[in-house]
């Protein structure tokens, strides 16, 4: 969670918010220097259902056939724990840290009120996808868009997780 103050996450339509975050590497990037369209996937290491999301986002990412989407996971920790999140779960999409000593700049431009929280945003910059929490309808979409698999034949996924 980023805030404890009442926000509504931005939905389709919106003009995604610029930001300047690090990667693990400490260096800053932002949605402006990124290519379009970009997939920002907001996290917290110790979120449950992030644990269980981002492996089926890292199959979007190792699979996709739209190369030409970025893909970031914003991670909400700092970067030790980030890192070790990364390691567990085998995450190789780049990471970004919406650090809580500069108040979570990113999640709050956001709206951000659960993690995880997924944001497409098209090359207009307009966000044309939000999904909250663990949605199997919205990251099929998300595959369909990248064109990729991200649920494997026979593997029970539930419809919904929250957040």
């Amino acid at each position: 969670m980023a805030s404890k103050k009442q926000q509504i996450m931005l939905g389709e339509g919106a003009l995604a918010p610029d930001f300047q975050l690090e990667d693990l590497s400490g260096e800053r990037r932002s949605l402006s220097g990124m290519r379009r369209p970009a997939l920002l996937a907001f996290f917290k290491v110790s979120c449950p259902t992030c644990q269980y999301a981002f492996p089926f986002l890292e199959r979007l990412h190792r699979g996709r056939e739209r190369r030409e989407v970025e893909m970031y996971a914003i991670s909400q920790d700092d970067r030790e724990s980030t890192e070790e999140f990364r390691r567990e779960f085998d995450i190789t999409m780049p990471a970004l840290l919406d650090k809580a000593d500069d108040g979570y700049p990113a999640s709050n431009a956001y709206g951000l009120s659960h993690v995880p929280s997924i944001f497409w945003i098209e090359p207009d910059g307009k966000i044309s996808l939000g999904l909250t929490g663990f949605e199997k309808r919205g990251i099929e979409e998300l595959g369909r868009r990248l064109g990729a698999e991200p649920f494997e034949t026979g593997e029970y996924v539930p419809e919904w997780k929250s957040g």
